[in-house]
């Protein structure tokens, strides 16, 4: 017969211990929270944004039983072409937060200016960005997409928010995260203590604690860049992932994998999962001059998420949290992964000549590192 000890230790082992969900993850966050006395409005905005990722999940879930081409040709903020699960997303979001009380205003990629909270609901103290539907070009395809988020604090509590209360550097983030919409959905969050992945268990209709403590290896054999923008690209960028394609034989002197998803959530997801690096430079194009991703709602909070995650994030020029914006809806370049690898490619932009003939031609195959591994 087994003793007490024993006995305790087989249960232990055994998985008594239940399954944390967010409700229970965010409550607990709060608590220990050491800068003010918890009083429920972050747990429950949090709470609230998952409702919405659930609903999101469901109609994104529906693929071709949907409508999800084209609005009637409507465009966003911009100039993009809106599709019926952008709309829907969109209104999700702000349909299941704008209640709650815990709001005093939101941005997001599908609306010019603030959405101001409504008359009828109180006015709270964080604000809410977020980007609905990242990625919605692979709908079509039935690739996996997301949505991205952050909650900043309201300088002026209570009080409507304007543009500037939104035009904090990124380092001032209460919270950050992204929803995965694929073969399962997941929810990962940083509240500035690492990193958490949850998946939605639909058999209970709550996200569960799966992935706790996620962290990004610092070195790694791949890297995620859109390679038909290579004519565009600013030299360090371009000298570092022809070294990357040189491989073996190169200044490397490793093989490199590229991946590319098109879908920021998924490539993040993935990088958080076994490491990686992800580029999305700025360019000579007259369309993306400052980079693509947007800074307050896609750059910010996946920044966020990468450092604490034990990785790192930059403009090329800069970290990104540090960067503070001019307007609610600026672009910046963003590159973030593993530490190494965006140190080499910071190194390359700190270094590189102010020659631009380098831009044109294959030159950079035969340009030595600046590192030798």
């Amino acid at each position: 017969m087994r003793n007490a000890t024993e006995r305790s230790t087989c249960t232990r082992i055994s998985g008594s211990e239940p399954k944390k969900t967010l409700t229970r993850f965010t409550i607990e966050t709060e608590h220990a929270l050491a800068e003010r006395s918890p009083t429920g409005d972050f747990s429950g905005l949090l709470n609230a944004v998952a409702t919405a990722v659930k609903v999101i999940a469901n109609h994104v879930n529906r693929g071709a039983l949907l409508e999800t081409s084209a609005s009637g040709g409507s465009t966003n903020v911009q100039g993009e072409v809106q599709k019926t699960l952008d709309v829907l997303a969109n209104d999700t979001m702000i349909a299941q937060t704008e209640w709650t009380g815990h709001l005093a205003g939101m941005v997001s990629e599908e609306v010019a200016g603030v959405i101001p909270i409504p008359d009828y609901y109180r006015v709270g103290k964080y604000l809410l960005v977020f980007d609905p539907l990242d990625g919605s070009s692979n709908i079509d395809v039935n690739i996996t997409v997301g949505s991205i988020f952050s909650v900043l604090r309201h300088p002026r509590p209570g009080q409507p928010a304007e543009i500037a209360d939104f035009l904090v550097p990124g380092r001032e983030q209460v919270c950050a995260g992204f929803a995965l919409y694929g073969p399962a959905t997941m929810l990962v969050l940083t509240t500035g203590d690492g990193v958490n992945g949850f998946t939605l268990d639909r058999d209970i209709g709550d996200f569960i604690l799966t992935h706790p403590n996620m962290t990004i290896p610092d070195s790694t054999a791949e890297f995620a860049i859109n390679s038909s923008k290579e004519r565009f690209w600013e030299p360090p960028v371009r000298r570092y992932v022809q070294e990357c394609l040189a491989g073996a034989s190169g200044p490397r002197r490793k093989d490199f994998n590229m991946r590319w998803i098109a879908s920021a959530v998924a490539d993040t997801f993935r990088i958080l999962t076994r490491g990686g690096v992800f580029l999305y430079p700025a360019d000579t194009t007259s369309s993306c001059p400052q980079g693509r991703l947007r800074l307050l709602y896609e750059a910010n909070p996946i920044a966020f998420i990468v450092e604490q995650a034990g990785g790192l994030a930059t403009t090329g020029l800069g970290r990104v949290l540090d960067v503070v914006p001019s307007s609610i809806h600026q672009r910046v370049p963003l590159i973030f992964g593993s530490s190494q690898e965006v140190r080499r490619v910071d190194e390359y932009h700190l270094n590189a000549p102010p020659d631009k003939q380098e831009h044109s031609g294959l030159a950079l195959f035969n340009t030595r590192s600046l590192f030798r591994d």
